[in-house]
Protein backbone atom coordinates (compact mmCIF):
# COMPACT_ATOMS: atom_id res chain seq x y z
CA UNK A 1 0.00 0.00 0.00
CA UNK A 2 1.42 3.83 -1.17
CA UNK A 3 2.37 6.65 1.22
CA UNK A 4 -0.60 8.83 1.85
CA UNK A 5 0.32 12.31 1.15
CA UNK A 6 -3.07 14.10 1.68
CA UNK A 7 -3.33 16.77 4.35
CA UNK A 8 -6.46 17.72 5.88
CA UNK A 9 -6.78 21.27 5.42
CA UNK A 10 -7.50 23.59 8.18
CA UNK A 11 -7.14 27.91 7.88
CA UNK A 12 -8.18 31.61 8.26
CA UNK A 13 -10.24 33.79 6.36
CA UNK A 14 -9.55 37.62 6.30
CA UNK A 15 -8.82 40.59 5.05
CA UNK A 16 -6.15 42.07 5.74
CA UNK A 17 -4.34 38.45 6.89
CA UNK A 18 -0.50 38.51 5.60
CA UNK A 19 0.49 39.14 9.35
CA UNK A 20 -1.94 36.90 11.27
CA UNK A 21 0.23 34.52 13.69
CA UNK A 22 -2.70 31.60 13.32
CA UNK A 23 -0.57 29.47 11.11
CA UNK A 24 2.72 29.25 13.50
CA UNK A 25 0.72 28.28 16.64
CA UNK A 26 -1.33 25.88 14.34
CA UNK A 27 1.33 24.07 12.84
CA UNK A 28 3.20 23.72 16.24
CA UNK A 29 -0.12 22.16 17.33
CA UNK A 30 -0.50 19.88 14.34
CA UNK A 31 3.33 18.63 14.64
CA UNK A 32 3.10 18.28 18.30
CA UNK A 33 -0.08 16.02 17.77
CA UNK A 34 1.44 14.15 15.18
CA UNK A 35 -1.74 14.52 12.97
CA UNK A 36 -1.47 15.32 9.26
CA UNK A 37 -3.23 19.14 9.27
CA UNK A 38 -2.07 21.92 6.89
CA UNK A 39 -3.43 25.43 7.97
CA UNK A 40 -3.73 27.72 5.42
CA UNK A 41 -3.64 32.02 5.71
CA UNK A 42 -6.16 32.85 3.46
CA UNK A 43 -6.81 36.63 2.01
CA UNK A 44 -10.45 36.79 1.21
CA UNK A 45 -11.98 40.17 0.25
CA UNK A 46 -15.60 40.84 1.53
CA UNK A 47 -17.02 40.70 -1.72
CA UNK A 48 -15.91 37.13 -2.46
CA UNK A 49 -16.71 35.81 1.33
CA UNK A 50 -19.45 33.63 0.15
CA UNK A 51 -17.79 31.96 -2.22
CA UNK A 52 -14.87 31.04 0.23
CA UNK A 53 -17.12 29.21 2.73
CA UNK A 54 -18.92 27.34 -0.29
CA UNK A 55 -15.46 25.69 -1.37
CA UNK A 56 -14.79 24.77 2.33
CA UNK A 57 -16.78 21.53 1.43
CA UNK A 58 -15.92 21.61 -2.42
CA UNK A 59 -12.43 21.07 -0.85
CA UNK A 60 -12.87 18.67 1.54
CA UNK A 61 -11.57 21.27 4.90
CA UNK A 62 -12.29 20.69 8.16
CA UNK A 63 -12.92 23.93 8.86
CA UNK A 64 -12.20 27.63 9.27
CA UNK A 65 -11.04 30.73 11.07
CA UNK A 66 -12.57 34.28 10.47
CA UNK A 67 -11.47 37.29 11.43
CA UNK A 68 -11.69 41.28 10.25
CA UNK A 69 -13.99 41.50 8.65
CA UNK A 70 -16.13 38.77 8.31
CA UNK A 71 -16.83 37.63 11.83
CA UNK A 72 -20.53 38.86 11.70
CA UNK A 73 -20.69 38.54 7.84
CA UNK A 74 -20.37 34.98 7.85
CA UNK A 75 -23.41 34.02 9.78
CA UNK A 76 -25.47 34.06 6.08
CA UNK A 77 -23.86 31.39 5.04
CA UNK A 78 -23.74 28.91 7.49
CA UNK A 79 -25.80 25.82 8.20
CA UNK A 80 -25.85 25.73 12.24
CA UNK A 81 -24.56 28.51 14.87
CA UNK A 82 -24.17 27.91 18.23
CA UNK A 83 -26.95 29.57 21.03
CA UNK A 84 -24.31 31.89 22.16
CA UNK A 85 -22.42 32.59 18.73
CA UNK A 86 -26.12 33.71 17.96
CA UNK A 87 -26.32 35.81 20.81
CA UNK A 88 -22.94 37.48 19.75
CA UNK A 89 -23.90 37.76 16.32
CA UNK A 90 -20.45 36.72 15.56
CA UNK A 91 -18.83 33.43 14.70
CA UNK A 92 -15.02 33.37 14.46
CA UNK A 93 -14.71 29.38 14.21
CA UNK A 94 -16.62 27.10 11.61
CA UNK A 95 -16.24 23.54 11.37
CA UNK A 96 -17.78 20.84 8.99
CA UNK A 97 -20.36 17.77 9.87
CA UNK A 98 -21.78 16.00 7.01
CA UNK A 99 -21.34 18.25 4.31
CA UNK A 100 -23.00 21.39 6.80
CA UNK A 101 -21.56 24.54 8.23
CA UNK A 102 -21.51 24.97 12.01
CA UNK A 103 -20.01 28.18 13.29
CA UNK A 104 -19.31 28.48 16.96
CA UNK A 105 -17.57 31.82 18.86
CA UNK A 106 -14.42 31.20 20.78
CA UNK A 107 -12.94 34.78 21.09
CA UNK A 108 -14.59 35.62 23.96
CA UNK A 109 -13.80 32.24 25.77
CA UNK A 110 -10.45 32.14 24.75
CA UNK A 111 -10.23 36.18 26.00
CA UNK A 112 -11.95 35.06 30.04
CA UNK A 113 -9.18 32.50 29.86
CA UNK A 114 -6.08 34.59 29.07
CA UNK A 115 -7.71 36.74 31.90
CA UNK A 116 -8.09 34.24 34.69
CA UNK A 117 -4.38 32.64 33.88
CA UNK A 118 -3.35 35.99 34.64
CA UNK A 119 -5.65 35.97 37.89
CA UNK A 120 -8.02 38.40 37.05
CA UNK A 121 -11.51 38.43 38.71
CA UNK A 122 -14.03 39.22 36.50
CA UNK A 123 -17.33 38.87 39.11
CA UNK A 124 -18.55 42.40 40.11
CA UNK A 125 -16.05 44.56 38.16
CA UNK A 126 -16.87 47.61 35.31
CA UNK A 127 -15.39 46.66 31.80
CA UNK A 128 -14.84 49.26 29.18
CA UNK A 129 -14.44 47.81 25.23
CA UNK A 130 -12.89 50.28 22.51
CA UNK A 131 -14.73 49.28 19.68
CA UNK A 132 -17.95 47.16 18.58
CA UNK A 133 -17.35 44.38 15.97
CA UNK A 134 -17.02 40.84 16.01
CA UNK A 135 -14.30 40.11 18.55
CA UNK A 136 -16.38 43.06 20.74
CA UNK A 137 -19.39 41.23 20.87
CA UNK A 138 -18.08 38.12 21.99
CA UNK A 139 -15.98 39.48 24.72
CA UNK A 140 -18.62 41.50 25.91
CA UNK A 141 -20.95 38.44 25.73
CA UNK A 142 -18.47 36.09 28.27
CA UNK A 143 -17.20 38.92 30.30
CA UNK A 144 -20.86 39.57 31.06
CA UNK A 145 -22.10 35.71 31.37
CA UNK A 146 -18.75 35.79 33.69
CA UNK A 147 -20.15 38.14 36.19
CA UNK A 148 -19.09 41.59 34.88
CA UNK A 149 -21.09 44.31 36.74
CA UNK A 150 -21.16 46.53 34.20
CA UNK A 151 -19.96 47.47 30.31
CA UNK A 152 -19.03 50.00 29.14
CA UNK A 153 -19.46 50.26 24.83
CA UNK A 154 -17.30 53.36 23.15
CA UNK A 155 -17.63 53.20 19.44
CA UNK A 156 -17.81 55.19 16.50
CA UNK A 157 -20.98 57.12 16.25
CA UNK A 158 -21.52 56.42 12.07
CA UNK A 159 -21.93 52.68 12.62
CA UNK A 160 -24.65 51.90 15.25
CA UNK A 161 -23.16 48.99 16.32
CA UNK A 162 -22.12 50.59 19.34
CA UNK A 163 -25.64 51.06 20.59
CA UNK A 164 -27.02 47.46 19.12
CA UNK A 165 -24.52 45.82 21.27
CA UNK A 166 -25.73 47.88 24.58
CA UNK A 167 -28.44 46.66 23.96
CA UNK A 168 -27.62 43.01 23.60
CA UNK A 169 -25.99 43.13 26.87
CA UNK A 170 -28.99 44.96 28.57
CA UNK A 171 -31.39 42.56 27.22
CA UNK A 172 -29.49 38.84 27.43
CA UNK A 173 -27.45 38.88 30.07
CA UNK A 174 -27.80 40.21 33.87
CA UNK A 175 -24.76 43.02 33.14
CA UNK A 176 -25.34 46.69 33.01
CA UNK A 177 -24.63 48.19 30.04
CA UNK A 178 -23.56 52.23 28.55
CA UNK A 179 -22.87 53.16 24.81
CA UNK A 180 -20.31 56.09 24.84
CA UNK A 181 -19.88 57.73 21.90
CA UNK A 182 -16.33 57.90 20.33
CA UNK A 183 -15.77 61.20 18.68
CA UNK A 184 -13.15 62.65 20.52
CA UNK A 185 -10.16 61.54 22.44
CA UNK A 186 -11.69 58.84 25.23
CA UNK A 187 -10.89 59.43 28.89
CA UNK A 188 -11.30 56.69 30.56
CA UNK A 189 -14.16 56.55 33.62
CA UNK A 190 -11.98 55.80 36.94
CA UNK A 191 -14.60 53.35 37.73
CA UNK A 192 -13.37 50.82 34.95
CA UNK A 193 -11.66 47.84 35.97
CA UNK A 194 -10.73 45.69 33.21
CA UNK A 195 -10.29 48.03 29.45
CA UNK A 196 -9.97 46.34 26.44
CA UNK A 197 -8.84 47.24 22.84
CA UNK A 198 -11.08 45.48 20.18
CA UNK A 199 -10.60 47.54 17.63
CA UNK A 200 -7.99 47.23 14.36
CA UNK A 201 -6.15 49.64 15.27
CA UNK A 202 -2.49 49.14 15.96
CA UNK A 203 -3.21 45.99 13.70
CA UNK A 204 -0.40 44.93 10.80
CA UNK A 205 0.72 47.07 8.76
CA UNK A 206 -0.04 50.52 10.85
CA UNK A 207 1.81 49.44 13.96
CA UNK A 208 2.29 52.81 14.32
CA UNK A 209 -1.25 53.61 16.10
CA UNK A 210 -3.09 53.45 19.28
CA UNK A 211 -6.55 54.14 19.80
CA UNK A 212 -7.62 57.83 20.47
CA UNK A 213 -7.84 57.87 24.43
CA UNK A 214 -6.55 60.08 26.84
CA UNK A 215 -3.70 57.85 28.63
CA UNK A 216 -3.23 59.94 31.50
CA UNK A 217 -6.86 58.40 33.01
CA UNK A 218 -5.12 55.28 32.86
CA UNK A 219 -4.49 54.03 36.59
CA UNK A 220 -2.15 51.79 37.88
CA UNK A 221 -5.32 50.01 39.28
CA UNK A 222 -6.72 49.02 35.34
CA UNK A 223 -6.11 45.70 33.85
CA UNK A 224 -5.54 46.80 29.85
CA UNK A 225 -5.59 44.20 27.38
CA UNK A 226 -5.12 44.21 23.57
CA UNK A 227 -6.19 41.38 21.11
CA UNK A 228 -4.23 42.05 18.44
CA UNK A 229 -1.47 39.54 18.52
CA UNK A 230 1.34 41.11 15.78
CA UNK A 231 3.16 42.43 17.19
CA UNK A 232 1.63 41.50 21.02
CA UNK A 233 3.26 44.26 22.71
CA UNK A 234 1.22 47.09 21.22
CA UNK A 235 1.66 51.01 21.83
CA UNK A 236 -1.60 50.58 22.83
CA UNK A 237 -0.43 48.34 25.95
CA UNK A 238 3.04 50.37 26.22
CA UNK A 239 1.18 53.33 27.07
CA UNK A 240 -0.78 52.06 29.70
CA UNK A 241 2.41 50.03 31.13
CA UNK A 242 3.54 53.90 31.47
CA UNK A 243 0.89 55.12 33.30
CA UNK A 244 1.58 51.75 36.05
CA UNK A 245 -1.25 49.29 34.17
CA UNK A 246 -1.03 45.58 34.27
CA UNK A 247 -1.15 44.63 30.23
CA UNK A 248 -2.11 41.82 28.91
CA UNK A 249 -1.54 41.00 25.04
CA UNK A 250 -3.47 39.42 22.56
CA UNK A 251 -1.40 35.95 22.65
CA UNK A 252 -2.87 34.44 25.29
CA UNK A 253 -6.34 34.87 24.18
CA UNK A 254 -5.04 33.52 20.26
CA UNK A 255 -3.91 30.45 22.40
CA UNK A 256 -7.11 29.58 24.22
CA UNK A 257 -8.99 30.18 21.22
CA UNK A 258 -7.18 28.03 19.31
CA UNK A 259 -7.33 24.83 21.27
CA UNK A 260 -11.26 25.30 21.42
CA UNK A 261 -11.32 26.01 17.75
CA UNK A 262 -8.72 22.88 16.99
CA UNK A 263 -10.54 20.41 19.16
CA UNK A 264 -14.05 20.74 16.47
CA UNK A 265 -12.09 20.39 13.64
CA UNK A 266 -9.57 17.43 15.36
CA UNK A 267 -11.72 16.01 17.82
CA UNK A 268 -8.19 15.92 20.09
CA UNK A 269 -6.86 18.79 22.52
CA UNK A 270 -3.41 21.09 22.06
CA UNK A 271 -1.06 21.57 24.51
CA UNK A 272 -0.95 25.43 25.46
CA UNK A 273 2.70 25.46 26.05
CA UNK A 274 3.53 23.81 23.02
CA UNK A 275 1.38 26.75 21.18
CA UNK A 276 3.02 29.36 23.37
CA UNK A 277 6.31 28.89 23.10
CA UNK A 278 6.10 28.62 19.11
CA UNK A 279 4.80 32.34 18.80
CA UNK A 280 7.49 33.76 21.51
CA UNK A 281 9.90 32.20 19.31
CA UNK A 282 8.14 34.22 16.32
CA UNK A 283 8.32 37.27 18.19
CA UNK A 284 11.79 37.11 19.53
CA UNK A 285 9.95 36.93 23.05
CA UNK A 286 11.44 34.04 24.94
Amino acid sequence: MGTCYREELVGVFGCPIDENPTVVVAQAAFEDLGIPYRYLTVLVYPEDLGTAMSALKALNMKGIHLTIPHKVEVLKYLDHVACDAQIMGAVNTVYVKDGELYGENTDGKGFITSLKEEGITIEGKTAMLLGAGGASRAIAVELANAGAKKLLIANRPASGRGEVLTDLIREKTKAEAEYICWDHTLAIPQEVDILVNTTNIGLYPDTDQKPDVDYNTVSPRMTVCDVIPNHPHTLFLKEAEKRGAKSIDGLGMLVNQAIISFRFWTGRTCRAEVMRKALSREYGIE
